[in-house]
């Protein structure tokens, strides 16, 4: 069975290896490279450097019309393979693959299809999420589904930490996905209409803590926002990034109003209250500042116990 694959995210960098070495790969459709910084300097995504130490094919169309349509065709490709792409495909570049097309998606579909599946399920409190290996369709993750696996949450994750196990997970899901395909044993079953949710793509301002807020909500952010766009609050005019937190669970003989520094516990960091208990947080890193653990921050940083963060 002759696969090309698109995917331009590290996420999808495992699924890539594990294909190429059960299938016929035949090429890699990848986002173009983008030139960034003062030098000018071409950057590469992940996935097209592992398909160049993998010796494939890459196309890097700015679109998916014209010339690169011929291109793809002379593959003569069975099936498309799609990890985090980040495209919509139109009919006529379907129609080049006659056993259509198939999307790894780190969902529970019909739950969350869009773009930030893995952070909603974080910021939501979910109990489990998982993985699905759908069918591409002409509207955005709503193909039958091929195969799904359940991922309980312990409610520790970061999206980082997620992302990683979703990663190499994901690879087996659908590697067994495209042998039932080839075994002609898959069987497809319609998403139907209940359970449908959504969730939409996420701006670096959305990180910003409201400490009126719960300090569940608010550790959820934390670990929702790792590592982009950083959940973050301000302290003296200026941008202060926590990287690591958790609800507070032992007793302190003072409150305040939410944002207010209480003070330390040796065991769990700097002390934050929220808006119905107290945050600990262990790392954390002041604008133009290295990160720091919560000692060395404090050492460091003149007047902050006793301060109200995000008053600004």
């Amino acid at each position: 069975m002759r696969v090309l694959f698109a995917g331009s995210s590290e996420i999808a960098v495992p699924s890539l290896e594990k294909v190429a070495f059960g299938h016929e790969l035949v090429g890699v459709l990848t986002n173009p490279d983008r030139v960034t910084g003062r030098g000018r300097r071409i950057i590469s995504n992940p996935l097209k450097a592992k398909a160049m130490d993998l010796g494939l094919r890459i196309i890097q169309p700015e679109s998916l019309r014209g010339s690169v349509l011929d291109e793809i065709g002379e593959l003569k490709s069975d099936l498309l393979v799609v990890f985090s792409y980040g495209r919509i495909f139109g009919p006529r570049f379907l129609s080049l693959f006659p056993m259509g097309g198939v999307n790894v998606h780190p969902s529970l579909l019909p739950r969350y299809r869009g773009s930030s599946p893995i952070l909603t399920a974080i910021l939501n409190g979910d109990s489990e999420t998982g993985i699905t290996v759908q069918r591409i369709n002409l509207e955005m993750d709503t193909g039958a589904i091929l195969n799904q696996q359940i991922i309980p949450l312990k409610g520790d994750e970061t999206t980082e930490s997620l992302s990683r196990y979703i990663s190499e997970a994901g690879g087996d899901l659908l590697l067994r996905t495209l042998d039932e395909i080839a075994g002609s044993c898959i069987t497809e079953r319609a998403q139907g209409s209940d359970g449908v949710s959504y969730c939409s793509k996420i701006t670096k301002d959305e990180g910003r803590i409201d400490w009126s807020e719960s300090m569940e909500i608010i550790d959820r952010k934390i670990r929702a926002y790792t590592p982009w766009p950083r959940a973050y609050t301000s302290f003296k005019d200026k941008k202060l990034v926590i990287l690591e937190g958790e609800p507070f669970r032992g007793r302190i003989d003072c409150s305040g109003i939410p944002g207010t520094v209480l003070g330390f516990d040796k065991s769990n960091g700097i002390l934050i209250q929220t808006g119905n208990g107290i945050l600990s947080v262990k790392t954390l890193q002041l604008q133009s500042k290295k990160v720091n653990d919560w000692k060395s921050f404090l050492n460091g940083t003149k007047f902050f116990i006793g301060s109200v963060l995000g008053g600004e």
